[in-house]
Formats: structure tokens, C-alpha cells, sequence
């Protein structure tokens, strides 16, 4: 009997999954120089090529499994387009994530990566489009999955510029691995930042421009943020009670939380938001604290 009850106590005090959900692949990393080294390979001459249709449904199917919490059997459904799962432990915060990124170099290299949180439910994301495009956005990225437990960071594997066209412009094209990631975290109501870059011009005078892509209100903790960032000083243009420059209405991603009911939220900072001064210091401050929002929901 004894021996019942402790079982029965282990079992209900672990919050792990079990070992056969868990990646296979384990490293012990310096999370923020992993990101930024990938992300320091990006330039305008990268060649880029999209995803195929079949190849973005097993994407989608992989994802699910993962945000389900069943990453062997993610493994599984992803290593056929070239993608694995590796659980990341960090050793500055000693926090855990599983990343979704190529198995080798190749085409599937710039579809992008992603970054959940293994020690929790994922309760927020953070989304970067246009990395070293939009200079330093990937950084913030990256910080804010550092300050705030419990969310998803969506990269972007190319240059804006990259490949044909606007093939790699990810924020305005649907056939991307960017877009199908984003799309599974909304279909599970994730709510969502995105953040992009502007250069300052005579009809720009803002530090922020924060909008809900396609929607035409904000909910109460997103015009807060916008609150949050003009108490500290900076300029900001609310989208939803003023004509703005670069509102994200025909950002894709902004489009598809609309018909999902998702909460999703355009970010254009200015180049002294997103950099290293103490603009960018608030900026960041006030954006985790909208996801600590969401964290608590």
C-alpha cells in the first residue's frame, strides 16, 4: 500500500510529459547567440524558395503535434520535409524550449524556425517577419521569449528581399512556413505580436505605430500597451482612433486572426525603439508586459 501512494503522489506532483513525447535531440545552448548567429546569415542575395503545398500541410500537422504537447510524434511527422525538433535548455535562465529548425543546410534552412516554451503552456507569441530587414527586430524577438514565460517565437528564414520578387516578403505571402506556424498558434487562440521596423521620415514622426492589422478596435490590453509606451515618453500612434502610416491592413497574418478570432497585434518601431538606447529599452518593457498579460490568461 505504501508503495501505491508514493507512485501515486510522484504522479501527481510531476508536471513533465511523458519521456515518449519528449524530442529525442537535446543541447544545452546560449539561446539568444543560437538565434542571432542563424539570423546573421541573412542577406537580400540569399536564395530563397517557398514550401509546397504538401510540404506546408505536413508543416501545419507537425506544429499541431507539438503544440499538443507530443513532440516524438512532431519529430516523426516533420523529418520528411527536412525538419527536427531539438528541446533547448538555456543556460542563462536555465528555462526550456523546443526548437522547430532544419535537420542540415538547404531549402528548408530559410523556411524559418520556431521556438516554444517546453516548460509551459505557450500563452503568447511573438512574431518577426522581416529579421535584419527590419534591423534588430529579430533581437527583440528574442528577448521577449527571454523575459516572459510561457510563449512561442515565430522566425522568419530569409531576407525580406531574398529569392524572386517578394517570395520571401512573409508578412504579405500565404505559402510560407512563417504563415502556417502563425495560422496553427491562432487556430489555438495565441495571441500574437508582430514586429516590424520603420526608418523615421517627415511624415513618420512617431517611435511606435501599433495597430490590429485588419481589425478596427483594440482590445483593452493592447490599447494599454500603446498607454504603457507613451507614459515612458515615447510617440505613439494608436491605429484604431487615428490614421496611421504602416497600420498592417494587408498583412496576411493580421487577416487570417480576423476570420479566426485571434488577438493579433502589428508592431512598426522606429530605428531608436528597436535598437540598443533607452527608447528601445521601454519599447521592450512595455511589450513584455502586454505578454505577461496574456501569460496570466
Amino acid at each position: 500500500m505504501g508503495l501505491v501512494l508514493a507512485l501515486m503522489g510522484c504522479q501527481s506532483t510531476s508536471g513533465e510529459a511523458p519521456e515518449t513525447s519528449n524530442p529525442t535531440a537535446r543541447e544545452l545552448v546560449d539561446l539568444r547567440s543560437r538565434i542571432l548567429s542563424y539570423t546573421a546569415e541573412f542577406g537580400p542575395d540569399t536564395p530563397y524558395a517557398a514550401p509546397d503545398e504538401r510540404q506546408r500541410e505536413q508543416l501545419a500537422k507537425g506544429v499541431g503535434r507539438l503544440l499538443a504537447g507530443d513532440a516524438r510524434e512532431a519529430e516523426r511527422l516533420l523529418a520528411p520535409i527536412g525538419l527536427g525538433i531539438t528541446r533547448l535548455t538555456d543556460t542563462d535562465s536555465g528555462r526550456r524550449y523546443d526548437e522547430v529548425a532544419a535537420l542540415r543546410p538547404g531549402r528548408s534552412a530559410r523556411w524559418g524556425r520556431l521556438y516554444v516554451s517546453a516548460d509551459s503552456g505557450v500563452h503568447w507569441s511573438a512574431q518577426v517577419p522581416h529579421p535584419v530587414a527590419d534591423r534588430d527586430t529579430e533581437s527583440l524577438g528574442v528577448r521577449l521569449l527571454e523575459d516572459t514565460p510561457g510563449g512561442a517565437l515565430v522566425l522568419a528564414g530569409a531576407h525580406r528581399e531574398a529569392g524572386r520578387g517578394d517570395a520571401a516578403d512573409v508578412a504579405h505571402r500565404e505559402d510560407s512556413a512563417f504563415h502556417t506556424i502563425v495560422r496553427e498558434l491562432q487556430e489555438r487562440g495565441v495571441p500574437g505580436v508582430q514586429l516590424h521596423g520603420f526608418a523615421e521620415s517627415s511624415d513618420r514622426p512617431y517611435d511606435a505605430v501599433i495597430s490590429t492589422g485588419a481589425a478596427e478596435s483594440a482590445p483593452g490590453e493592447v490599447a494599454a500597451l500603446a498607454d504603457r509606451m507613451a507614459g515612458e515618453g515615447l510617440r505613439v500612434c494608436r491605429g484604431w482612433s487615428a490614421r496611421c502610416p504602416l497600420e498592417g491592413t494587408t498583412n496576411v497574418q493580421g487577416r487570417e486572426a480576423q476570420r479566426r478570432h485571434a488577438t493579433f497585434v502589428h508592431v512598426e518601431l522606429a530605428p531608436d525603439a528597436r535598437g540598443g538606447g533607452p527608447e528601445a529599452k521601454e519599447a521592450a518593457k512595455a511589450l513584455s508586459g502586454l505578454l505577461r498579460t496574456w501569460a496570466k490568461d
